[in-house]
């Protein structure tokens, strides 16, 4: 019986490192998106998570929500210096995502300033 036991354990284990290993180094899509930062913060209570939004139109209908990974420190304080710029992110799209990791399916990589198609400086 503890054998059996300690097989269906392993076998559990095992599935669930495939799946992390799968969701973490097999992407969805990758890609690059363009608009205002409106909105980037460290979110939660227990696990603290980077989240953000850029506006993609000049209404606000159109607003994109990303995460990006606590590793990213480079990222994370680009963010924050280009709070209410407009920003190009080059992002990965993933299957899934994880409480620590963030609140969505994409994850920004980096970040540039980029000029505004609707205002010029």
């Amino acid at each position: 019986m503890k054998k059996i036991l300690a097989y269906v354990l392993l076998g559990i284990a095992a599935i669930a490192m495939a799946y992390y290993a799968f969701v973490y180094f097999v992407p969805y899509s990758e890609g690059t998106r363009a608009g205002e930062l409106i909105k980037f913060s460290s979110r939660g209570v227990m696990v603290k998570t980077w989240e953000g939004q850029i506006s993609q139109g000049i209404s606000g209908a159109q607003i994109f929500s990303f995460s990006v990974l606590d590793k990213d420190e480079e990222v994370i304080e680009k963010m924050k210096q280009y709070q209410g710029e407009y920003v190009k992110l080059t992002y990965v799209e993933r299957y899934g995502t994880f409480v620590f990791w963030g609140d969505t399916k994409y994850f920004v990589t980096d970040v540039e300033l980029s000029q505004s198609p609707h205002f010029r400086r």
